[in-house]
């Protein structure tokens, strides 16, 4: 019965095959001959039944109707999935975020409402993520500080160069001129706070070891900046120097001798090279410069503050 409704219809599908000058297979169809594709040939249909080929028409009515449309539901709500790709050249929250402007200026009408899925929805799920991750990994950082230095004001200090490297990040982006991304752009901020972090551990450490032989603040201070100096450097500008290449887009092929700008398998890591070196590049300045002067600032302030509890009634 459902052969016989295809040969009236779309047709019934036998095999495929591609043509020489076509890149996409044809299907192969058998359906009846185009005068007789209508209503009244559906009606001479017979079915087989006990008494004999009986006509479709003695327990069917057919009649014409508009096409109805598949109805797609979540969560017992209808729902209809508009998707759109986006110019090359444009970025999707641009994008987005003309979208919701002009759905606000123009509301919808009741009962319908609009979400954006696809990679909105991807990216939102990894700015969930990664902000927790990197909440919870300053929260372990900070732990592990206070257990160590034993001191609130150090910890601060140390964490501190996290949030003033994220000025560093934005300036290698603007100079590299690519935008933040969440995911590669979060993955480089994590990783680069591990790493300034170890470079005021460096500092702060060395630091407590010369108070702790003796030595006045302020000759502390000098000989840990001095100290402290070329290994800093040393592994700031390895860092980076070791980045320049992914920064770049650059692709060295060594077995075929030749070096390639902008290859497909640089794109991916270019804008987490360029977060990390921009941001590790300020955060060294500000590891070396204003490190040395909060501590000072620090001891400063509690000398005061002690000098003036020695003095009060």
């Amino acid at each position: 019965m459902g052969n016989a409704v295809q040969l009236v219809t779309n047709g019934i599908l036998i095999a495929d095959y591609r043509p020489d000058d076509a890149d996409d297979e044809v299907d192969i169809r058998v359906r009846y001959p185009l005068e007789d594709r209508s209503l009244g040939s559906l009606g001479e249909l017979r079915v087989p039944t006990r008494h004999g080929q009986v006509p479709v028409s003695h327990f069917v009515d057919f009649e014409p109707t508009p096409r109805t449309g598949t109805l797609e539901r979540i969560d017992r709500q209808r729902v209809l999935t508009v998707n759109a790709d986006v110019e090359a050249g444009r970025l999707v929250d641009d994008r987005v975020a003309a979208l919701r402007a002009s759905i606000a200026e123009d509301p919808l009408p009741a009962g319908v409402s609009v979400a954006f899925k696809g990679e909105d929805e991807d990216q939102r799920e990894a700015q969930s993520f990664l902000s927790t991750a990197f909440v919870v990994a300053i929260a372990l950082m900070c732990i592990i500080l206070l257990t160590q230095f034993n001191s609130l004001y150090q910890t601060l200090l140390v964490l501190s160069a996290i949030v003033l490297s994220s000025a560093g990040v934005l300036l290698g982006l603007m100079v590299t001129q690519r935008p933040f991304g969440i995911v590669m752009g979060g993955v480089g901020a994590i990783a680069l706070a591990g790493i300034v972090v170890n470079n005021n551990i460096v500092l702060i450490d060395t630091y407590n070891g010369l108070r702790a032989d003796g030595l006045p603040v302020r000759e502390a201070i000098q000989r840990t900046a001095v100290q402290r100096l070329r290994p800093v450097l040393l592994t700031s500008v390895t860092t980076v120097l070791a980045l320049m290449p992914m920064v770049l887009k650059l692709n060295v092929d060594l077995l075929g001798r030749r070096i390639e700008f902008n290859a497909p398998s640089t794109q991916w890591w270019a804008e987490l090279s360029a977060t990390i070196a921009g941001g590790l590049t300020f955060a060294t300045v500000l590891t070396l410069v204003l490190t040395p002067c909060l501590l000072m600032l620090g001891h400063n302030v509690h000398q005061a503050v002690s000098n003036r509890g020695v003095g009060s009634p």
